[in-house]
């Protein structure tokens, strides 16, 4: 259960030449990033999945939606 709690990644949100937002390796929910988020914005992931699209599968092989602005908290 531990594992819930760890991030699988942490990075800056992107952008390539297609318009898919990414983060490293990981393609994120364009809806969730329009909505919430802005380019340049730190994240950790918390989750990912097998990407459902042909379209960016690919590119991106893993997607995530379970994904949070990065807290500098101490």
């Amino acid at each position: 259960m531990s594992k819930d709690k760890k991030d699988i990644y942490t990075g800056i949100i992107e952008k390539d030449e297609e318009g898919n937002f990414f983060c490293g390796e990981y393609l994120l929910d364009y809806k969730r990033v329009t909505a919430e988020f802005k380019l340049g914005d730190k994240v950790n992931i918390r989750s990912v999945i097998e990407n459902p699209s042909d379209k960016s599968y690919d590119k991106y092989p893993k997607k995530s939606k379970d994904f949070f602005l990065f807290n500098n908290k101490k």
